[in-house]
């Protein structure tokens, strides 16, 4: 499906997976519960060309970017597809405070015109703010994910892929917008080495990072750090560790704590193939939802229950109904 620019295009006839119910994990962590809602099968919801971030907002729309085509595009609960913002300066992940506002980490891949800060639009008047650009004078990286907390400050990634041309910082870290704007770099090496996708548990002690070594030898993980009384983060630890493999891209967590993240590729090893890897809060694989395209990169939850999983890949937006409730700032679960 191709979505005109400035217009819409209806989803014709949501083509379902059929061969995508959620199959076990063979291994000594082989999956023990069940994240999948009985009978649900993963459905194709739209069919762009590179998607990611997807946020959804109390009424029911998804939005989500198209990075390549540098739109914004949000998708209806009825199944019209509309372009949101056009030009999204290279929009990454995308995320809703807790007034119902989105946020937008901009980057710097995928072509020229990328903006490399973090903008909030209130989807009501339409106004802009840019809420961060630089960090001690330089410009950001590739502002790449996205958290907000209950205290409503925005916790973000600034790792930079591919051509590294106009970079002024010399780490890829971690940052904080407080409340009142002022933002802090919370996160860096040694403790952190390339981060892309960021959850704050639902309790606010504990920020989870998916993070990258390089290495050799290379290693994917999600690492876990407690974020202390005064806002400092400590103690990181590991989570759980991909390997060598294609660990987590972007990544949203359940009422439970459980971490739903998108990893792996459908051409790697067979306990690395691409989906939706499920992590209990032990740092144990509870489940995989296959997904048959590649590259998986993101998810969230949204629907008026907060139980539909909404998962970007490759040119797809993916939805599939879920057990569990999603934990997010916004939107409130209507029952």
């Amino acid at each position: 499906m191709t979505v005109a620019t400035s217009t819409y295009c209806s989803v014709a006839a949501l083509a379902l997976w059929c061969g995508c119910s959620p199959a076990p994990v063979s291994g000594p962590q082989a999956p023990a519960i069940v994240v999948v809602e009985a009978g649900a099968r993963l459905e194709t919801a739209a069919s762009i060309v590179f998607t990611e971030g997807p946020a959804a907002d109390a009424a029911g729309n998804v939005y989500f970017s198209e990075i390549r085509g540098n739109r914004i595009l949000k998708y209806s609960p009825d199944g019209q597809v509309t372009v949101f913002r056009e030009p999204s300066h290279r929009a990454n992940g995308l995320a809703f405070d807790p007034q119902g506002r989105l946020i937008a980490c901009e980057g710097a891949g995928m072509g020229e015109a990328g903006g490399r800060r973090l903008t909030r639009t209130d989807l009501a008047g339409g106004r802009v703010e840019v809420l961060a650009e630089r960090y001690e004078g330089k410009r950001l990286n590739s502002p790449n994910d996205l958290d907000v907390d209950a205290q409503g400050r925005t916790w973000f990634t600034d790792p930079r892929y591919g051509d590294q041309s106009g970079r002024e910082l010399e780490t890829e870290d971690v940052y904080r917008i407080e409340a009142d704007g002022k933002l802090t770099r919370v996160l860096t090496r040694p403790d952190i080495h390339k981060p892309n996708g960021i959850l704050v548990s639902p309790d606010g002690k504990t920020l989870f990072v998916a993070d990258t070594r390089e290495g050799p030898p290379r290693l994917a993980t999600i690492r876990k750090f407690d974020i202390q009384a005064d806002g400092r983060v400590a103690n990181g630890r590991v989570h759980y560790s991909f390997g060598t493999g294609r660990g987590v891209d972007g990544m949203v967590m359940d009422v439970g704590g459980n971490i739903y993240g998108a990893a792996g590729t459908n051409t790697g090893p067979p306990d690395n193939l691409a989906g939706i890897y499920v992590i209990s809060p032990e740092g144990k694989l509870v489940d995989r939802i296959p997904i048959p395209e590649d590259a998986v990169t993101n998810c969230t939850f949204g629907g008026p229950d907060l139980k539909t999983l909404f998962v970007t890949a490759g040119k797809t937006l993916y939805r599939m109904r879920m057990q569990n409730r999603g934990h997010l700032v916004y939107p409130p679960a209507k029952n």
